[in-house]
């Protein structure tokens, strides 16, 4: 039988502290070496593409995915597809469970892990925020549960999305104000947050200010850049994986070559690669997403259900029993 989980039972099935430890045990332990992780990519004749994720694998996990996405920007969601969770003995489909759900969950709170290590000193944070959607939000909860935020400064090109986050947050407790630009965001705060679908570059050398940390979530295919190539040559840039982000992410659609990366997120929280060489240095995480992250949360929410004994049950092919029955 295949279990069925949906948005509203993976909501109940991976809270941020469990989902927190386990992405970060991933970057620090490692995902499976062999075979390294795929995105295809295709252009459809309408206003979006199909992506496919393989195989997120991790040591220790007998299962592995599949996430088969579709992407339309202009749609709410953007991300609709379905996570394929199989026994990595049999092949057998123990899991479908709603890519648009656990795909902004595990990019929200991975990019807090990353926001967290490369932000600036160790007192509450002046966050900024360019771009207040869906995976901004979640990215403020993963990184509010990780370090205090004094304020957040706050734009979108669609000035009633901001001030619906705005609100969300002072009910969380969070001071909150809206700016008219991004560079008005970035003028006033000592971490940013940008979740856009880039046109062209938001924020160049300029507008920031030194010591800031930018994580930038809206880089993450061919030809999309929230930061201008000379502020990426400027800033101290992380990735989750080289390669990837030569082909899919940040470093390609900047020109930049491999070697000019400081390093990747797993080398910062092992402490192989320093965060900072400067306290002036601007450092700069720009994720693609890894398939072992889709894992790591389909895994635990699987596990979770079993024992709760949630979600739905459904038998995609007949039993042997079944086919030979009279």
């Amino acid at each position: 039988m295949t279990m069925l989980l949906g948005a509203r039972e993976l909501e109940d099935l991976l809270p941020a502290g469990d989902c927190l430890r386990g992405l970060e045990a991933g970057f620090v332990h490692g995902p499976a070496p062999e075979p390294a992780p795929q995105r295809v990519r295709q252009e459809l004749p309408a206003p979006g593409n199909a992506m496919v994720l393989i195989a997120g694998l991790l040591p220790g996990v007998p299962a592995y995915t599949v996430k088969v996405n579709a992407k339309f920007p202009g749609s709410n969601p953007a991300i609709r597809g379905v996570i394929c969770l199989h026994d990595l003995r049999d092949g057998r489909l123990l899991s479908l469970l709603d890519s648009s759900f656990v795909t902004a969950w595990r990019t929200g709170l991975s990019a807090a892990l990353g926001t967290q290590r490369l932000a600036p000193g160790s007192t509450p944070l002046t966050l900024g925020v360019i771009g207040a959607g869906t995976q901004a939000g979640l990215t403020v909860r993963g990184l509010a549960a990780l370090r205090p935020i004094r304020r957040i400064v706050v734009h979108d090109v669609e000035p009633g999305r901001a001030h619906r986050a705005a609100e969300v947050w002072r009910r969380a407790g969070i001071d909150c104000e809206q700016a008219g630009s991004a560079a008005e965001v970035a003028a006033r705060s000592d971490t940013l947050v940008t979740a856009t679908w880039p046109r062209r570059p938001l924020l160049d050398v300029g507008d920031i200010r030194e010591g800031t940390h930018i994580t930038s979530l809206g880089a993450d295919e061919p030809g999309k850049l929230e930061l201008t190539p000379e502020l990426m040559q400027r800033a101290r840039v992380f990735v989750d994986d080289i390669d990837l982000a030569m082909t899919s992410g940040a470093l390609g659609s900047a020109g930049l070559a491999p070697d000019e990366a400081a390093g990747t997120l797993t080398g910062v929280l092992t402490g192989a690669v320093p965060a900072r060489e400067h306290d002036a240095d601007i450092t700069v995480y720009c994720p693609v997403g890894l398939p072992w992250q889709d894992l790591a949360l389909a895994w635990h929410a699987y596990r979770l259900a079993e024992r709760k004994r949630t979600g739905v049950r459904f038998q995609f092919h007949s039993t042997q029993e079944e086919d030979e029955a009279p």
